[in-house]
C-alpha cells in the first residue's frame, strides 16, 4: 500500500509556497503520495489521510502565520489520538528570526505526539522594513535544496518503512 505525504504550508509573498513546493517535488520521486494543499484547504480528513506531514509556514510578527494556526485550530482535536508516532518535517520562511514559529508548531507536534523526522528548516529572508517583508521573495538555490532534501528525505523514509 502507498503510504502518503501530506505537505501543508501557507504564503502570502512566496517564500514558503516555493520551500513547500521543493519538500513536495522531491518526495513525489521516492515512490510515495504527496499530497501539496494550502492550509485554508487542509482539513481533518487530509491529516487523518496521510502516514507524514511537512509544514511549512512564515513567520508573521514572531508567530507562526494566522492561516496555518487556523488548519491547527480546525484539525487539532479531530486527529488528536488518532495519528501519534507519524513523521513530520517543519520548514519556517522568516525576516531574521523563524525560532518562535517553531517552537509553536513543536508545541502542536508534540500535542499530536508526532515525532520530528529532522532539524527544522529556517530560512532567514532578511526582510526588515515594511516594503521588503511585503515584497514578493525569491528562496537561494542552496536553500531551496535543503527543502528538497527535507521532502526526499521523509518520502524515503516513509517508502522503506522507517516512518
Amino acid at each position: 500500500m502507498t503510504k502518503t505525504l501530506l505537505v501543508v504550508f501557507h504564503s502570502m509573498t512566496g517564500g514558503t509556497r516555493q520551500m513547500a513546493e521543493a519538500a513536495a517535488r522531491a518526495a513525489e520521486g521516492e515512490g510515495v503520495a504527496v499530497r501539496l494543499l494550502e492550509a485554508c484547504d487542509a482539513g481533518p480528513a487530509d491529516v487523518l489521510g496521510a502516514d507524514a506531514f511537512i509544514f511549512a509556514t512564515p513567520e508573521n510578527l514572531a508567530a507562526m502565520a494566522g492561516m496555518m494556526k487556523d488548519f491547527f485550530d480546525r484539525t487539532y482535536y479531530a486527529a488528536l489520538g488518532r495519528i501519534e508516532g507519524r513523521a513530520y518535517g517543519l520548514m519556517v520562511c522568516a525576516g531574521s528570526d523563524g525560532t518562535n514559529a517553531v517552537r509553536q508548531v513543536a508545541r502542536i507536534a508534540i500535542g499530536w505526539r508526532l515525532r520530528a523526522a529532522a532539524e527544522p528548516i529556517i530560512v532567514c529572508t532578511h526582510a526588515q522594513t515594511p516594503e521588503a517583508i511585503l515584497a514578493a521573495k525569491v528562496i537561494p538555490p542552496d536553500e531551496i535544496a535543503r527543502c528538497e532534501e527535507l521532502g526526499a528525505t521523509i518520502a524515503a523514509g516513509l517508502a522503506i518503512g522507517m516512518f
